[in-house]
């Protein structure tokens, strides 16, 4: 008995398993959060559902890839179609090669644990300070194997010079970006009327991208690539997404201590006052008279200060005033603020590449491209090699959490010399433990 014949294009069409696996090269859709809900009365008929959930418009965007491969299953990457595809400018670049690659110092030994390896790469010449004037053309925006942070060739109008710079989130190619460093320009003050105007002056220069004076940015302003000492380039402030706020400028300066400084009669009497006498305490009456006196002075010098006479301060207090009026006070991400002079340089705007911290590498094999290797656990190490090593199984023998070197590594152990501390730091950052929530919110 004859069979009908089967339609085995009608199946191919409608069976996806007969059909052919086609190699894709380029990545699927991004991973895009949903976007704001509906009106939640919509889904009243269908009580078996819930409303999808309420999402900001301005979402983490990531580029996630179908499975081909267990590596390809759990990657994810900040999607940077922006990118210069090509070579970076070989006259800015130097090859990174040697056995400091792997951690190691001029003698051979391990100095940094967990490097070595990793793709060959060429290190960028990027330019901290930017010194040089004038405006300059972003040409393109490039990555970085050397950083987390995006940068960007720039091109000056008037040298025609080539130069990297760190990028800000948001800079594109074909934006004009300016140095104020070595101070205001001519047309700038033109435009002024001959003075300074703020409102004029920050419209002007505060833009993204700019570098300036911590002196010219605008309070509340974000700043990254912050520099700590004046005439040098940027050490702060310079990984993906990082940043500080300009909380205050400046005071105004105290008048020179030749005017403030007190009389060398009243520093003398002070002084004999202070270490007092035989006599004096042997004539307590005296002493009472004396201290009434003084009073009734302090009295009359504050009235005097306070109608507008010359102001009499202690040489601290001068130095004191003096140093604030040349700093500014930057809050930086980790709840740090610190005063940094008020010229030293600070370009406007987020370091680029936001989302890098999102970044899922998919397995173990990207770590090492990156010239990164394994961290042993000190329980699975000898006992020559670690203080947990050693014994029969996971046990590190009853002895305290310690350090490859035998320093305890919990329990909130200080390690930093007290005699070094910062005079700079205002409100030190939030210590814990190294125990941080990260999320994405």
């Amino acid at each position: 008995m004859l069979q009908a014949r089967v339609p085995f294009g009608g199946l191919q069409r409608s069976c996806k398993c007969l059909t052919t696996l086609a190699y894709r090269p380029f990545s699927s859709t991004p991973l895009r959060r949903q976007e704001t809900a509906t009106d939640p009365a919509d889904h009243e008929d269908d009580l078996s559902m819930a409303p999808p959930p309420v999402r900001d418009k301005k979402a983490i965007q990531l580029r996630s890839y179908t499975p081909r491969t267990p590596g390809l299953r759990h990657l994810r990457r900040p999607i940077n179609d922006h990118l210069w595809k090509g070579r970076p400018v070989h006259e800015l670049t130097f090859p990174k090669k040697g056995h400091g690659k792997g951690g190691r110092n001029y003698t051979g030994r391990v100095t940094v644990r967990h490097r070595g390896g990793g793709h060959k790469r060429r290190i960028r010449i990027v330019d901290f300070e930017r010194n040089e004037p004038g405006p300059h053309v972003v040409q393109r925006i490039e990555h970085d194997p050397g950083r987390t942070a995006h940068i960007a060739l720039l091109k000056s109008k008037l040298t025609k010079k080539l130069s990297y710079v760190l990028a800000a989130e948001g800079m594109r190619e074909g934006d004009i970006v300016q140095s104020y460093r070595a101070g205001i320009p001519d047309d700038l003050w033109e435009a002024m009327g001959g003075g300074i105007d703020p409102g004029v002056l920050a419209a002007k220069t505060a833009r993204r991208g700019n570098c300036l004076p911590l002196h010219m940015v605008p309070i509340g302003s974000m700043i990254f690539n912050i520099g700590l000492h004046k005439g040098k380039g940027g050490q702060l402030c310079r990984g993906a997404g990082t940043y500080g706020i300009l909380m205050t400028k400046a005071g105004e300066a105290p008048p020179p201590w030749e005017e403030v400084k007190p009389k060398e009669e009243d520093a003398a009497a002070e002084s004999k006052d202070s270490k007092g006498t035989e006599a004096e305490e042997a004539s307590s009456e005296a002493a009472k008279d004396a201290k009434l006196d003084a009073e009734v002075e302090a009295e009359i010098k504050s009235d005097a200060d306070a109608a507008g006479e010359k102001t009499v301060m202690s040489e601290l207090e001068w130095k004191r005033l003096k140093k604030l009026s040349e700093h500014v006070a930057v809050r930086l991400q980790s709840g740090e603020v610190r005063l940094i002079h008020k010229d030293c340089c600070a370009t406007i705007g987020v370091a680029s590449n936001v989302n890098k911290k999102y970044a899922q590498l998919g397995k173990a094999g990207r770590k090492r491209w990156l010239n990164i290797r394994p961290t042993v656990r000190g329980v699975a190490m000898n006992a020559k090699d670690h203080p947990h090593g050693g014994g029969r199984g996971k046990s590190k023998g009853g002895v305290h959490p310690k350090s490859p070197w035998g320093l305890p590594a919990k329990s909130g152990y200080k390690t930093r010399i007290k005699a070094n501390i910062n005079r700079d730091v205002i409100t030190p950052r939030v210590r814990n433990q190294g125990k941080r929530r990260r999320g994405y919110n």
